[in-house]
């Protein structure tokens, strides 16, 4: 059950502040209503659970909290340009998911002497969404990247309002195919949390697995990708090979690379018998070996390791400051893992995973993955122990109007936040790890050169696709 608090909108900023001053964190805000009522909410979180912060937003501009929470500026920036909501102390409050011609409207200013601007994308030579960096520069110095996404945005949250809870699951979990178990897992979990169910063992187990499998074929991808970054051709070759034998589990064991449609609302999707709990561990045994070979070779590959040391850094007061989550966060030495906290899920004494001298750079976000790799096939050993079935909710208390998912994906804490009126949806609100994360690339990205951008870029690799939602 998700408690929300209605302030006074006059007490909307001495509400968040004290609710920071006592610990809480802020896990993303969203606008709510049409029309004539909007109301404007923020997710704060502590180790006891998390609340709903709300407050009426039709009587004009709503005090900023940028100042307070720099993580909220985008938050800010999207309810402004979908909502009509203003922000007073947030300026200047530049443009977001609207696209205006004028560059002033949504890119930082940069002047002075040999100063001028790159333009990469938004149309890319890979198979990849619409994505815009405005990096300002001089030389090859890069003194500021303005990143411009939401080119594909396609009101997923929008069409689900009206439908069934149930039936409304598709468009959470189709915002982004690497992420898709991430936010349906999350989805459910916020519905359900609303209707006061709560899942029992065999369902938290099947959504666990489902949950590691994802972020193992991520991984495997993404340690790729930063050898793509670089140029090492070998290392990209043998974890993308990888990663598809990963994927190759996924479709024999639950029917799908990418695990589309094996999450439900309020039941089990997901069901793996004895032989195929074999099958799928004996793969995985093997992948795991030939992964941890490739990964020594990589170790050793002094043309790729003097590459990555001091590129892209991202420290822990700035991953703090802006919200940095998942990977790129535990790799400058923050250790926050949703997987920590996370009861509706199997993590029982899960430990967030940590690295030596976390340095924030593209080679700690590398190292971070390959130790996170190693407890993830931990993980599915035990979980896979026995056959996998669908498993249940059961009644955990009384519903609630709003019900919050909030679930550790490949790149950070996703929220999830559904607001019910009775058996349909009335808003469903997805901010994924990627979200979260691309103000805090584009921090990392600063005083880097420009041929680096690529590198950086990689390391972080954040998805297009759930900004695009």
């Amino acid at each position: 059950m998700t408690e929300i608090e209605h302030v006074h909108t006059n007490a909307w900023r001495a509400s968040v502040e004290r609710a920071l001053a006592d610990g809480e964190r802020f896990g993303g805000a969203w606008a709510t209503g049409r029309g004539e009522n909007p109301t404007w909410r923020a997710l704060l979180v502590s180790g006891e659970g998390s609340r709903v912060l709300s407050c009426d937003a039709a009587a004009g501009a709503i005090d900023s909290i940028v100042d307070l929470v720099e993580a909220v500026g985008w938050d800010e920036r999207e309810a402004h340009d979908l909502y009509g909501l203003t922000f007073s102390g947030h300026s200047p409050l530049r443009a977001l998911a609207a696209h205006p011609d004028d560059p002033a409207q949504w890119m930082t200013p940069v002047s002075g002497d040999g100063v001028h601007q790159v333009a990469v994308g938004p149309i890319h030579a890979g198979v990849i969404e619409s994505g815009h960096f405005r990096l300002h520069v001089i030389g090859e110095r890069i003194l500021a990247m303005d990143p411009r996404l939401f080119y594909k945005h396609r009101g997923l949250e929008r069409a689900a309002e009206g439908r069934p809870a149930c039936d409304a699951l598709v468009y959470a979990g189709r915002a982004c195919a690497a992420c898709s178990v991430t936010n349906t897992v999350a989805y459910a979990q916020a519905v359900e949390g609303a209707r006061g169910l709560q899942p029992d063992r065999q369902l938290r187990v099947a959504r666990t697995v489902l949950l590691e499998l994802e972020r193992l074929y991520n991984h495997l991808h993404d340690i790729g990708a930063i050898c793509a970054g670089v140029g090492y051709a070998p290392g990209t070759m043998a974890f993308a090979a990888l990663k598809d034998r990963a994927q190759q589990i996924n479709l024999r064991s639950f029917g799908h690379r990418f695990l589309f449609d094996t999450v439900r609302v309020g039941r089990g999707a997901a069901q793996l018998e004895a032989a195929g709990v074999d099958a799928a561990l004996r793969d995985l045994r093997e992948l795991r070996l030939d992964s941890s070979a490739a990964w020594r070779e990589l170790e050793f590959a002094s043309s790729l390791q003097v590459r990555l040391g001091g590129i892209g850094i991202l420290a822990a007061d700035d991953a703090r400051r802006l919200g940095a989550v998942g990977p790129a966060a535990r790799a400058a030495g923050i250790r926050e893992d949703v997987r920590a906290t996370s009861p509706r899920l199997a993590y029982d004494g899960f430990t967030p995973a940590s690295i030596r001298d976390p340095a924030g750079d593209v080679g700690s976000r590398m190292r971070l993955r390959a130790i996170e790799l190693e407890s993830t096939y931990d993980m599915l050993e035990e979980l896979l122990a026995k056959p996998i079935t669908s498993g249940n909710t059961i009644p955990a208390g009384s519903g609630t109007a709003l019900g919050i998912g909030r679930v550790e994906s490949p790149r950070g804490a996703t929220v999830c936040a559904v607001e019910l009126d009775g058996a349909e949806v009335s808003r469903l609100h997805l901010r994924t790890g990627s979200y979260a994360n691309w103000p805090a690339l584009a921090h990392a990205t600063a005083e880097n050169l420009l041929p680096d951008f690529p590198l950086i870029n990689k390391s972080f690799e954040l998805c297009y696709a759930c900004v695009d939602r």
